[in-house]
């Protein structure tokens, strides 16, 4: 599956925005997808992911909502809130069996990532 990431921008801290990431490829449903982020300087890091549950990262919960439409082949991340430490690269993933959820060593295809930025 190839993924293309989308969406990101400059944004004021407590702003919102929202990620799309678009897959080509057959059987987008059987795919579990995920959202990481990297920072300067830092590794890269869960964000989200969606199979049949999805699942967050501690510090994104109640501000970042993952869904997915699978007639579209695409997966959207919904950032509400943003804070200044949420500047990163935001990348897109995807696997049909994981062998992790939470890391980036567990999915298989990436997204080229885009980049968010929220100002103080």
């Amino acid at each position: 599956v190839q993924l293309q990431a989308s969406g990101g921008g400059l944004v004021q801290a407590g702003g919102s925005l929202r990620l799309s990431c678009a897959a080509s490829g057959r059987l987008f449903s059987s795919y579990v997808m995920g959202w990481f982020r990297q920072a300067p300087g830092k590794e890269r890091e869960f964000v989200a992911s969606s199979s049949l549950s999805t699942y967050y990262a501690n510090f994104v919960k109640g501000r970042f909502t993952m869904s997915r439409d699978n007639a579209k082949n695409t997966v959207y991340l919904q950032m509400n809130s943003l804070k200044p430490e949420d500047t990163a690269v935001y990348y897109c993933a995807a696997d049909r069996a994981p062998r992790d959820y939470y890391t980036p060593s567990g999915f298989g295809s990436w997204g080229q990532g885009t980049q968010v930025t929220v100002s103080s």
